[in-house]
């Protein structure tokens, strides 16, 4: 047995582990100064997914969105403030937006009133209003993948660490942004008590959705690109969703190392034998591919989500 209490060990294990997980390839690592947004006025609580009660939330955060585009625009971020103009469109629907600190926006993509099975889509690292698009895109993507009566959820819902800081090799930000995740699933299965909830958790996101399963009412949960959630195997999870996991082959997250020491790291591998999930097929592609149109993953999660068998990849003869 290797002892992982030996300091000398201790020191080789944490050097490859920040080593593997800051040498991933990442664009714009830094975050951008903070844009000012106003303090958005306090929703009501939704009471029924009705399109009448749904309409009424989307109209007012779309008021939210514009104040902070407005704010925007005063500071002369004009990059920001067109992001948000796209955001205010009548024909998006956002259940909550908040513009500081990075930012938090739920978007849905779909008829959440009519909707049989509900996907909430959880981001990891780096994954701000700056870079919302490839959240949005990968939900939207999903969206039209499965059937009429579903519907996605792009959950920008906590404040996500930064892909080359030490907040990312910790589950500091996912212990913050878990109750949450929390409270957000169980009013989706307070106004939707027929719809079946899945979570659908791509990287740092995937030790959110760990630390938020206990006893959480989803039928599947999904880890994609996990560095992992916290616990050794998939029973310490405490749910009696199913769990899924995948990993592409080009993925450098399957570079960074298993282990958990102290505060450092995420345990166990949930693709691996031993973690005891579900492991399906997921391609070939990299780190933010998983949902790309046309891809071998996107399908298999929508054929998940829906209730079927994924597909094997196809074999070279």
């Amino acid at each position: 047995m290797i002892d992982v209490k030996a300091p000398r060990l201790r020191r080789t294990l944490l050097a490859a582990f920040v080593s593997a997980s800051l040498a991933a390839p990442v664009t714009g690592a830094a975050r951008p100064a903070a844009v000012p947004a106003p303090v958005p006025a306090p929703l009501a609580p939704l009471r029924a997914a009705t399109p009448e009660a749904l309409a009424a939330r989307y109209a007012a955060t779309r008021d939210a969105v514009r104040a902070a585009e407005k704010m925007a625009a005063d500071h002369g971020d004009l990059r920001r403030a067109a992001m948000l103009r796209a955001m205010a469109d009548p024909g998006r629907r956002l259940l909550s937006f908040d513009g500081r600190d990075g930012g938090r926006a739920v978007e849905v993509f779909g008829d959440l009133a009519a909707a049989e099975r509900i996907v909430v889509l959880v981001p990891g690292s780096d994954t701000t209003l700056d870079k919302y698009g490839l959240l949005r895109g990968g939900a939207l993507r999903l969206s039209q993948e499965l059937s009429e009566r579903s519907a996605v959820v792009a959950w920008l819902g906590y404040r996500t660490p930064s892909l080359v800081s030490l907040a990312s090799l910790t589950s500091g930000r996912a212990e913050e942004g878990a109750p949450a995740l929390r409270a957000f699933v169980r009013e989706l299965g307070a106004i939707r008590p027929a719809a079946r909830v899945s979570l659908l958790c791509h990287s740092y996101g995937t030790v959110v959705c760990g630390r938020a399963a206990p006893g959480l009412d989803v039928e599947r949960l999904i880890l994609i690109g996990s560095p992992g959630v916290t616990v050794e195997h998939a029973a310490g999870l405490r749910t009696r969703a199913e769990v899924w996991a995948g990993r592409a082959g080009g993925d450098w997250v399957a570079r960074v190392p298993h282990v958990r020491l102290a505060a450092l790291g995420f345990g166990a591998d949930p693709v691996s034998p031993g973690f005891g999930a579900r492991v399906f097929a997921a391609g070939y592609g990299g780190h933010s591919d998983y949902l790309k149109a046309g891809s071998l993953p996107l399908r298999n999660i929508a054929r998940i989500v829906s209730g079927h068998a994924p597909v094997e990849a196809r074999r070279a003869a």
